[in-house]
């Protein structure tokens, strides 16, 4: 395991924190404008892959178990019946990546009290799309952003890349004292969305995924004036852990036509067998004792297999399903639309923060959730 090291006191005594406690200051959540009901995106699916469901007819069972009941898209429904190639997408995925990462920005900064001026870095993480210059360039002159400010693009992280965002904007706040780091997960799923190929793949993917994105507003202690709010959130320890030999479990292909998705139907059984080991190690290192999880909600089986991995009681991840049945899965942006609505529902105490993503990888973090927890949450 590939460990963020800090001292483990850093999570397993609050009161006593070393060297620096960084304070999630701020999270706001974004959603595009069009709202995809599960039924009709499976009528959809149906038409555009007649043949597939006349060769794997169990297909239809996909969009009635995905736990599923709307996701939004920066394109209405009937976009996705007519072919799109690499050059439309990506105009797509500029557009309405570049609004939602202004839309889900700016509430985060309102909310901390913040300018755009105010901000020393930003890290940008987005997978389904490629934008060079990167999101937060192009918006940087909308956003108010100053001249000198530190560009941190994060891209091919996946579904991971919402907790590693997060642990790589702590450790960046964390290494300069009294900076804010802004750190913005923008993710268009749907824009991948492939009429042309028809692998089981594809209509699982037409099943589950969406768009969002969310903005974090992050500052470590100067420890001269107490400018970070550390008894709502504190960030801690990190780690990462990679299988080898796993890179046909999830990723991008790469054509003409677009990204296609590599998605193994293995993914719950992996899971299942393969977390629980890097995950108590993660929770030993930090002391944390029956800590709370936020985790990723990859889809209603992988939700399963998460609880069946970590020893939690079936059914218990009541947010993770919440944001899945109401969202879908936004790649790196889902877990943050958890961690938004357990803190509204008033989550409090140690807590790891999980995902996986392609690699294969696991992201965690530790964090300590304070009596303002609910505070940091714009829109509350």
């Amino acid at each position: 395991m590939n460990v963020h090291t800090l001292p483990r006191s850093f999570v397993a005594e609050p009161e006593a924190l070393e060297p620096l406690p960084v304070g999630l200051l701020s999270l706001a959540t974004a959603a595009p404008p069009y709202r995809l009901a599960q039924d009709d995106v499976a009528r959809l699916a149906r038409r555009v892959y007649a043949r597939a469901f006349e060769r794997f007819p169990n297909l239809n069972d996909v969009f009635v178990n995905a736990g599923i009941e709307q996701r939004q898209s920066v394109r209405p429904l009937e976009w996705f019946e007519a072919p799109h190639d690499f050059a439309e997408r990506g105009e797509v995925y500029l557009d309405g990546a570049s609004r939602l990462f202004v839309k889900a920005a700016r509430e985060a900064l309102d909310h901390a009290a913040l300018r755009a001026e105010d901000i020393d870095v930003v890290v940008t993480v987005s997978s389904t799309g490629i934008a060079t210059p990167s999101l937060e360039a192009r918006v940087a002159t909308e956003m108010g952003f100053r001249p000198n400010i530190m560009r941190v693009p994060l891209f091919g992280l996946g579904c991971a890349g919402g907790v590693s965002g997060l642990a790589i904007g702590a450790r960046l706040a964390r290494a300069h004292p009294g900076e804010t780091v802004l750190v913005v997960v923008v993710e268009l799923c749907t824009v991948a969305f492939r009429s042309d190929r028809g692998f089981k793949a594809d209509i699982i993917s037409s099943a589950l995924f969406g768009d969002g994105a969310a903005a974090m507003v992050l500052r470590a202690d100067s420890g001269r004036d107490g400018d970070a709010d550390v008894d709502a959130i504190r960030l801690g320890v990190s780690a990462d852990h990679t299988w080898p030999g796993s890179l046909d479990i999830m990723g991008w292909t790469v054509d003409p036509t677009g990204l296609g998705v590599v998605l193994s139907r293995s993914v719950p059984h992996f899971v299942e067998k393969q977390l629980p080991e890097p995950a108590r190690r993660f929770v030993e290192m930090t002391g944390f004792e029956a800590p709370n999880y936020v985790l990723h909600p990859g889809g209603a089986k992988v939700l399963d297999a998460l609880e069946a991995a970590l020893q939690l009681q079936s059914g218990s991840l009541l947010d993770e399903r919440a944001v899945l049945r109401a969202h879908g899965n936004m790649s790196a942006a889902t877990v943050m639309f958890v961690l938004a609505s357990a803190l509204r529902r008033g989550l409090r105490g140690p807590t790891v923060m999980a995902a996986m993503g392609p690699g294969f990888t696991a992201t965690f973090m530790a964090c300590q959730i304070g009596a303002k927890g609910k505070a940091v949450v714009a829109g509350v």
